[in-house]
Parts: structure tokens; sequence; C-alpha cells
């Protein structure tokens, strides 16, 4: 988990991004094997896109993740 700062002549920074997916009426549908491939396509793509999960929660209702 490598902190990434980002940096200019007179600036710093580090983005990161709070994402939030939600079922249709955020109906309690994550469970057990959706739930292990929602978490192994999110990883699959972040691996892809060469990003990182700082922070990720899989909730019956929704799932979080700080990217």
């Amino acid at each position: 988990m490598a902190q990434k700062t980002n940096s200019l002549a007179h600036t710093k920074w580090m983005c990161k991004y709070h994402i939030v997916f939600t079922p249709k009426y955020r109906r309690k549908v994550i469970y057990n094997q959706l739930r292990n491939d929602i978490r192994e396509i999110i990883i699959r793509l972040c691996q892809y896109r060469g990003g990182e999960i700082i922070e990720g929660h899989l909730m019956s209702d929704h799932v979080h993740m700080l990217v």
C-alpha cells in the first residue's frame, strides 16, 4: 500500500476516490457466490487499470471502496 504523492513545482496532491455501488432499490442481494464474484472482478479491474484498493467493504446491499 504505497502512498503515491504527485507533485508540480509548488503543489503536491494525492487523489483518492470513494466509490459506492448499490443494487436497484438497495435490495439485499450481495451474498455468497455473487459476493465473491464481485470481489474478484473489482480486484482484476484495479490491477488492469493500475489502481490500488486502499479499503473496501462488501455489504449485503452495497459496496464501498476507497481507491
